[in-house]
């Protein structure tokens, strides 16, 4: 018998209809810019003359900073509500995107960097799409090239005793404030949220969040079916170790 909590089944457009056609219109309100040394390191990693491949462009979080910097990106997202957002900015217009499923990119071109981030390999809901990104991706990388993500590193003591979860996120002004309620399933690793967030214009929305989490040990195995390596690991992109205790991790994967 399935749990009473057991997350339903999104199916396998959930990056369109759920984060990007519903999130779109409030990512940037609720999402940090880069921080400087993310884009120190991918500029790193992007060969010379610089180039990259971002998987899940959306508004141009990453993006944007890596062309200021010079970097010839190429982007795949399948949500055209971001891609339109990343459009209307300045330096946005002329990123080239490929409308598409980052599991399942068909570009006829190569790359020393391919880069994922922020916890996004997380939106593909099953192990199975999981590994058919790191194979795309192993497949538009050059001899030698990075497959780069961040990630969160699970952690299952935030749910209670019946995988449920309600919890304030943060406080961020006497106007602004966030929470959540999650719903945790450990047999499929799967986590159905709301994220609620009240904005500093007063506006209270919605957010939902499906994930399929997945271990850095996993993502390890997918990459060698993937043909890829381990090369670093950190506990974020200023290169701090990666240990223990850390939250987070910033893993690269090396194309031999």
């Amino acid at each position: 018998m399935s749990s009473p909590h057991q997350p339903r089944s999104t199916g396998d457009d959930y990056e369109r209809t759920t984060y990007g056609d519903l999130w779109a219109p409030y990512y940037d309100k609720v999402t940090a810019p880069a921080d400087e040394a993310t884009i120190d390191f991918l500029f790193s990693l992007a060969g010379s003359p610089p180039r990259a491949l971002e998987l899940a462009i959306g508004t141009g979080r990453l993006a944007i900073p890596l062309v200021e910097r010079g970097v010839a990106v190429t982007g795949v997202d399948v949500s055209g509500e971001m891609v339109g957002i990343l459009r209307a900015k300045s330096g946005g217009e002329d990123i080239q995107v490929v409308m598409g499923d980052m599991a399942e990119v068909d570009l006829n071109a190569t790359f020393p960097l391919v880069y994922l981030a922020f916890n996004t390999l997380f939106a593909l809901l099953d192990q199975e799409r999981q590994v058919a990104c790191f194979k795309s991706t192993a497949r538009h990388l050059e001899s030698g090239g990075r497959f780069v993500l961040d990630c969160f590193v699970p952690d299952l003591t935030r749910y209670d005793s019946y995988n449920t979860r309600m919890a304030v996120s943060s406080i961020i002004s006497n106007q602004s404030h966030a929470y959540e309620m999650s719903i945790h399933d450990p047999v499929s690793q799967k986590v159905v949220s709301h994220q609620v967030r009240r904005l500093e214009d007063g506006e209270t929305v919605v957010l939902p969040v499906t994930i399929r989490y997945a271990w850095p040990a996993e993502m390890d195995l997918m990459a060698g079916l993937a043909g890829l390596e381990l090369e670093e690991r950190f506990g974020w992109y200023d290169r701090r170790p990666f240990t223990e205790s850390s939250h987070q991790h910033v893993s690269v994967y090396r194309k031999p």
